[in-house]
């Protein structure tokens, strides 16, 4: 049984949900607009100021998609609400980020400078000059764009140089000894 398909999604007060034909959800919020087609077969109802999912059997893809849609949904009112942030941190000597307009621009230890641009809805926030934060209301988006930016150059094991989420934990490695 999915047990977080059961579970309803309060909608907060700010926020307007439009269900249409084909299970297209729109969420209108403070911090802007989501929609998405979500699967056909699952029921999605209304009820005052809650939102319900439910589905029509209990088949291994109707159990699995009921939770997907349920967290789909909530993950549009939270990104509507208060928004989605990946805080991502660069480690090593010379290693450094700039930003001009929209363009952010990386120094990785390469023989160029690494330039990539904010995708639309997207904004990369600079703290110092080895912190970034991107920002959004989408969390595919947002999580997309930082995985992109940390795969320009991954943390290595031994000197922790690199790319890294803050909340990650590169697991590290003893370099080669030498030979007595």
């Amino acid at each position: 049984m999915s047990r977080i398909g059961r579970m309803p999604i309060a909608v907060p007060a700010g926020v307007t949900v439009d269900i249409a034909e084909n299970n297209k959800v729109t969420v209108k919020g403070p911090k802007g607009t989501l929609e998405r087609v979500l699967p056909s077969e699952m029921k999605i109802v209304m009820e005052g100021s809650e939102i319900v999912v439910s589905r029509p059997s209990d088949l291994k893809k109707m159990k699995s998609l009921h939770g997907l849609t349920r967290t789909l949904i909530n993950n549009m009112i939270v990104g509507v609400t208060n928004g989605y942030e990946k805080v991502l941190e660069i480690n090593g000597v010379g290693y450094r980020a700039a930003k001009q307009g929209k363009t952010l621009t990386l120094s990785l230890g390469y023989s160029h400078p690494v330039v990539m641009e904010d995708p639309e809805g997207l904004e990369a926030v600079l703290e110092g000059q080895n912190k970034i934060i991107v920002k959004g209301i989408d969390k595919e988006k947002v999580g997309q764009y930082a995985a992109e930016i940390r795969i320009k150059r991954k943390p290595e094991p031994y000197k922790g140089k690199g790319i890294k989420y803050a909340d990650e934990v590169i697991r590290r490695k003893v370099g080669k000894t030498g030979k007595k």
